[in-house]
Protein backbone atom coordinates (compact mmCIF):
# COMPACT_ATOMS: atom_id res chain seq x y z
CA UNK A 1 0.00 0.00 0.00
CA UNK A 2 0.97 3.68 -0.62
CA UNK A 3 2.11 5.74 2.56
CA UNK A 4 -0.33 6.80 4.82
CA UNK A 5 -1.94 10.47 4.67
CA UNK A 6 -5.10 9.70 5.33
CA UNK A 7 -6.45 10.17 9.07
CA UNK A 8 -10.09 8.38 9.83
CA UNK A 9 -13.26 9.09 11.30
CA UNK A 10 -15.52 7.88 13.00
CA UNK A 11 -19.07 8.85 14.62
CA UNK A 12 -19.84 5.93 17.73
CA UNK A 13 -22.87 5.28 20.21
CA UNK A 14 -23.44 2.17 21.78
CA UNK A 15 -21.32 0.56 18.97
CA UNK A 16 -19.43 -2.66 20.71
CA UNK A 17 -20.87 -5.09 18.75
CA UNK A 18 -19.90 -3.10 14.87
CA UNK A 19 -17.26 -1.09 15.76
CA UNK A 20 -14.30 -3.87 15.64
CA UNK A 21 -15.35 -5.21 12.42
CA UNK A 22 -14.62 -1.75 11.87
CA UNK A 23 -11.94 -0.89 13.24
CA UNK A 24 -10.08 -4.05 11.30
CA UNK A 25 -10.82 -2.52 8.07
CA UNK A 26 -8.76 0.05 8.83
CA UNK A 27 -5.87 -0.66 9.98
CA UNK A 28 -3.90 0.88 7.02
CA UNK A 29 -4.43 4.23 9.09
CA UNK A 30 -2.24 5.60 11.74
CA UNK A 31 -4.83 7.92 13.09
CA UNK A 32 -7.94 7.11 13.60
CA UNK A 33 -10.30 9.32 15.53
CA UNK A 34 -13.85 8.42 17.51
CA UNK A 35 -16.14 10.94 18.42
CA UNK A 36 -18.63 8.64 20.64
CA UNK A 37 -21.93 10.50 21.52
CA UNK A 38 -21.72 9.29 25.77
CA UNK A 39 -21.86 5.41 24.63
CA UNK A 40 -22.68 3.19 27.69
CA UNK A 41 -21.54 -0.38 26.21
CA UNK A 42 -17.81 -1.04 25.81
CA UNK A 43 -17.09 1.40 22.45
CA UNK A 44 -14.65 3.33 24.19
CA UNK A 45 -12.62 0.07 25.55
CA UNK A 46 -12.97 -1.11 22.01
CA UNK A 47 -11.69 2.37 20.44
CA UNK A 48 -8.92 2.46 22.80
CA UNK A 49 -7.76 -0.80 22.43
CA UNK A 50 -7.37 -0.41 18.80
CA UNK A 51 -4.94 2.81 19.30
CA UNK A 52 -7.83 5.44 18.34
CA UNK A 53 -8.19 8.35 19.50
CA UNK A 54 -11.10 8.93 21.85
CA UNK A 55 -13.27 11.69 21.83
CA UNK A 56 -16.97 12.31 23.30
CA UNK A 57 -19.75 14.97 23.43
CA UNK A 58 -23.68 14.96 23.45
CA UNK A 59 -25.18 13.64 20.27
CA UNK A 60 -27.36 17.27 18.73
CA UNK A 61 -27.53 16.06 15.09
CA UNK A 62 -24.57 14.36 12.61
CA UNK A 63 -24.26 17.88 11.30
CA UNK A 64 -23.81 19.53 14.46
CA UNK A 65 -21.31 16.43 15.32
CA UNK A 66 -19.01 16.58 12.15
CA UNK A 67 -18.74 20.68 12.43
CA UNK A 68 -17.84 20.28 16.10
CA UNK A 69 -14.86 17.55 14.56
CA UNK A 70 -13.49 19.38 11.82
CA UNK A 71 -13.24 22.52 14.43
CA UNK A 72 -12.25 21.32 17.21
CA UNK A 73 -10.23 17.93 16.40
CA UNK A 74 -6.50 18.50 14.99
CA UNK A 75 -6.18 15.45 12.61
CA UNK A 76 -2.79 14.11 11.88
CA UNK A 77 -3.06 14.29 7.73
CA UNK A 78 -4.28 16.79 5.31
CA UNK A 79 -7.07 13.86 4.37
CA UNK A 80 -9.89 12.50 6.15
CA UNK A 81 -11.64 9.06 5.60
CA UNK A 82 -14.98 9.19 7.27
CA UNK A 83 -16.76 6.15 8.44
CA UNK A 84 -19.91 4.97 10.32
CA UNK A 85 -18.90 1.82 12.81
CA UNK A 86 -21.50 -0.30 10.79
CA UNK A 87 -19.64 0.35 7.45
CA UNK A 88 -16.37 -1.70 6.52
CA UNK A 89 -13.59 -0.24 3.83
CA UNK A 90 -12.75 -2.96 1.72
CA UNK A 91 -8.91 -3.22 0.86
CA UNK A 92 -9.30 -2.08 -2.78
CA UNK A 93 -11.21 1.09 -1.90
CA UNK A 94 -8.21 1.71 0.98
CA UNK A 95 -5.65 1.20 -1.70
CA UNK A 96 -7.70 3.54 -3.84
CA UNK A 97 -8.18 6.05 -0.70
CA UNK A 98 -4.07 6.52 0.16
CA UNK A 99 -3.21 6.79 -3.57
CA UNK A 100 -5.69 9.47 -3.91
CA UNK A 101 -4.56 11.21 -0.76
CA UNK A 102 -0.79 10.46 -2.09
CA UNK A 103 -0.97 12.93 -4.55
CA UNK A 104 0.36 16.07 -4.24
CA UNK A 105 -0.88 17.83 -7.20
CA UNK A 106 -4.61 16.62 -7.16
CA UNK A 107 -7.27 19.78 -7.40
CA UNK A 108 -9.97 18.15 -5.27
CA UNK A 109 -10.57 19.30 -1.59
CA UNK A 110 -13.21 15.76 -1.57
CA UNK A 111 -14.62 12.82 -3.09
CA UNK A 112 -17.77 11.18 -3.25
CA UNK A 113 -18.11 7.30 -3.20
CA UNK A 114 -20.54 5.10 -3.33
CA UNK A 115 -21.51 2.15 -0.86
CA UNK A 116 -22.72 -1.18 -0.77
CA UNK A 117 -26.05 -1.45 1.59
CA UNK A 118 -25.62 -4.48 2.69
CA UNK A 119 -29.56 -6.17 3.80
CA UNK A 120 -30.45 -9.86 4.08
CA UNK A 121 -26.85 -11.42 3.33
CA UNK A 122 -26.91 -9.11 0.30
CA UNK A 123 -26.05 -5.69 -1.78
CA UNK A 124 -29.28 -3.83 -2.42
CA UNK A 125 -27.66 -2.77 -5.89
CA UNK A 126 -30.63 -0.92 -6.94
CA UNK A 127 -33.37 0.10 -4.48
CA UNK A 128 -30.39 2.24 -2.14
CA UNK A 129 -27.91 3.55 -4.62
CA UNK A 130 -26.18 6.59 -2.69
CA UNK A 131 -23.02 8.74 -3.28
CA UNK A 132 -22.00 9.81 -0.28
CA UNK A 133 -19.02 12.67 0.50
CA UNK A 134 -16.66 10.82 2.66
CA UNK A 135 -13.07 11.60 1.75
CA UNK A 136 -12.52 15.16 2.57
CA UNK A 137 -9.88 17.78 3.92
CA UNK A 138 -11.16 19.03 7.15
CA UNK A 139 -10.78 22.83 6.45
CA UNK A 140 -12.86 22.47 3.72
CA UNK A 141 -15.92 21.40 4.67
CA UNK A 142 -19.33 21.69 7.00
CA UNK A 143 -22.60 20.48 6.76
CA UNK A 144 -26.48 21.66 7.14
CA UNK A 145 -29.23 19.45 8.82
CA UNK A 146 -29.28 16.90 11.77
CA UNK A 147 -30.24 14.35 10.06
CA UNK A 148 -28.77 13.10 6.63
CA UNK A 149 -26.51 16.12 6.23
CA UNK A 150 -25.70 18.01 3.06
CA UNK A 151 -22.14 19.39 2.54
CA UNK A 152 -21.17 22.51 1.46
CA UNK A 153 -17.78 22.45 0.24
CA UNK A 154 -14.92 24.37 -0.48
CA UNK A 155 -13.68 23.63 -3.49
CA UNK A 156 -13.43 20.91 -6.21
CA UNK A 157 -14.72 17.23 -5.32
CA UNK A 158 -14.16 14.21 -7.23
CA UNK A 159 -15.17 10.41 -7.40
CA UNK A 160 -13.82 7.14 -6.18
CA UNK A 161 -14.37 3.90 -7.85
CA UNK A 162 -14.54 1.32 -5.55
CA UNK A 163 -17.08 1.02 -2.74
CA UNK A 164 -17.32 0.50 0.94
CA UNK A 165 -20.24 -1.69 2.79
CA UNK A 166 -22.89 -0.45 4.93
CA UNK A 167 -24.12 -2.97 7.36
CA UNK A 168 -27.17 -0.44 8.48
CA UNK A 169 -29.32 -3.63 9.96
CA UNK A 170 -26.80 -5.21 11.88
CA UNK A 171 -27.96 -4.73 15.16
CA UNK A 172 -31.51 -5.57 14.08
CA UNK A 173 -34.76 -4.35 12.56
CA UNK A 174 -35.94 -3.00 16.39
CA UNK A 175 -32.41 -0.87 16.12
CA UNK A 176 -33.54 0.20 13.15
CA UNK A 177 -36.35 1.21 13.78
CA UNK A 178 -35.78 3.45 16.60
CA UNK A 179 -32.93 5.04 15.07
CA UNK A 180 -35.39 6.34 12.19
CA UNK A 181 -38.00 7.21 14.70
CA UNK A 182 -34.99 9.39 15.84
CA UNK A 183 -33.94 10.80 12.42
CA UNK A 184 -37.86 11.59 11.54
CA UNK A 185 -38.22 13.65 14.25
CA UNK A 186 -35.09 15.59 12.75
CA UNK A 187 -36.72 15.61 8.99
CA UNK A 188 -40.49 16.75 10.12
CA UNK A 189 -38.54 19.91 11.76
CA UNK A 190 -36.15 19.68 8.70
CA UNK A 191 -39.09 19.76 6.04
CA UNK A 192 -41.17 22.43 7.96
CA UNK A 193 -37.95 25.02 7.63
CA UNK A 194 -37.28 24.15 4.11
CA UNK A 195 -40.60 24.90 3.27
CA UNK A 196 -40.59 28.18 5.32
CA UNK A 197 -37.48 29.28 3.24
CA UNK A 198 -38.88 27.86 -0.17
CA UNK A 199 -35.48 27.50 -1.64
CA UNK A 200 -36.42 24.72 -4.19
CA UNK A 201 -35.28 25.54 -7.44
CA UNK A 202 -36.16 22.89 -9.88
CA UNK A 203 -33.21 23.19 -12.66
CA UNK A 204 -31.54 21.75 -9.20
CA UNK A 205 -32.82 18.36 -10.28
CA UNK A 206 -30.55 18.16 -13.09
CA UNK A 207 -26.94 19.33 -11.82
CA UNK A 208 -24.35 17.89 -12.02
CA UNK A 209 -23.43 18.70 -8.38
CA UNK A 210 -24.66 15.32 -6.63
CA UNK A 211 -24.75 17.64 -3.11
CA UNK A 212 -26.83 19.74 -5.06
CA UNK A 213 -29.01 17.51 -7.14
CA UNK A 214 -29.45 15.51 -3.74
CA UNK A 215 -30.48 18.21 -1.79
CA UNK A 216 -33.06 19.27 -4.67
CA UNK A 217 -34.62 15.64 -4.50
CA UNK A 218 -34.99 16.13 -1.27
CA UNK A 219 -36.78 19.77 -1.61
CA UNK A 220 -39.12 18.12 -3.91
CA UNK A 221 -39.87 15.20 -2.16
CA UNK A 222 -40.96 17.68 0.85
CA UNK A 223 -43.84 19.19 -1.99
CA UNK A 224 -45.70 15.77 -2.52
CA UNK A 225 -48.47 14.67 -1.48
CA UNK A 226 -49.01 10.95 -0.67
CA UNK A 227 -45.17 11.23 0.27
CA UNK A 228 -44.94 8.02 1.56
CA UNK A 229 -46.38 6.25 -1.17
CA UNK A 230 -44.52 8.19 -4.05
CA UNK A 231 -40.92 6.87 -2.22
CA UNK A 232 -41.90 3.18 -2.21
CA UNK A 233 -42.72 4.02 -5.82
CA UNK A 234 -39.84 5.51 -6.42
CA UNK A 235 -37.15 3.14 -4.94
CA UNK A 236 -39.17 0.51 -5.70
CA UNK A 237 -40.23 0.80 -9.32
CA UNK A 238 -38.38 3.97 -10.67
CA UNK A 239 -35.03 3.00 -9.38
CA UNK A 240 -35.36 -1.04 -9.88
CA UNK A 241 -35.87 -1.82 -6.31
CA UNK A 242 -37.74 -5.27 -7.90
CA UNK A 243 -35.03 -6.69 -9.17
CA UNK A 244 -33.09 -6.92 -5.35
CA UNK A 245 -35.57 -9.71 -4.77
CA UNK A 246 -37.41 -9.70 -1.52
CA UNK A 247 -34.77 -7.62 0.22
CA UNK A 248 -35.71 -4.99 -2.13
CA UNK A 249 -39.49 -5.05 -1.47
CA UNK A 250 -38.98 -5.41 2.15
CA UNK A 251 -36.31 -1.92 2.49
CA UNK A 252 -38.64 -0.33 0.04
CA UNK A 253 -41.34 -1.24 2.18
CA UNK A 254 -39.89 0.30 5.30
CA UNK A 255 -38.18 3.06 3.51
CA UNK A 256 -42.21 4.18 3.21
CA UNK A 257 -42.91 3.64 6.80
CA UNK A 258 -40.25 5.85 7.53
CA UNK A 259 -41.48 8.57 5.04
CA UNK A 260 -44.60 8.17 6.79
CA UNK A 261 -43.11 8.31 10.43
CA UNK A 262 -42.07 12.34 9.13
CA UNK A 263 -45.28 12.90 7.88
CA UNK A 264 -47.23 12.24 11.26
CA UNK A 265 -44.49 14.09 13.22
CA UNK A 266 -45.13 17.59 11.02
CA UNK A 267 -48.67 16.99 11.56
CA UNK A 268 -47.83 16.97 15.24
CA UNK A 269 -45.34 20.13 15.59
CA UNK A 270 -48.24 22.14 13.56
CA UNK A 271 -50.78 21.02 15.56
CA UNK A 272 -48.08 22.00 18.77
CA UNK A 273 -47.59 25.36 17.38
CA UNK A 274 -51.35 26.05 16.87
CA UNK A 275 -52.12 25.11 20.66
CA UNK A 276 -53.96 22.09 19.32
CA UNK A 277 -53.41 18.57 21.30
CA UNK A 278 -53.05 15.14 18.66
Amino acid sequence: MEKCNCSVFIQTLNEEKNLPRCLDSLKWSDDIVVLDSISSDRTEDIARAYGARFFQRPYDGRANNQNWAVKNIVFKHEWVWYVDADEVTPPELAEEILKVTSNSDIEEVCFFVQRNNMFIGKPLKHCCREIIARLWKPDCMSWERSANPVATIKGKSGFLKNRFEHYFFSKGFADWLNRHNKYSSYEAIETIRALQENNFRFLDLFNSNPVIRRNAQKQMSYRLPCRPFFRFLHMYFYCLGFLDGKPGLIYSTLISIYEYFIVLKIKELKMTEKGRAL
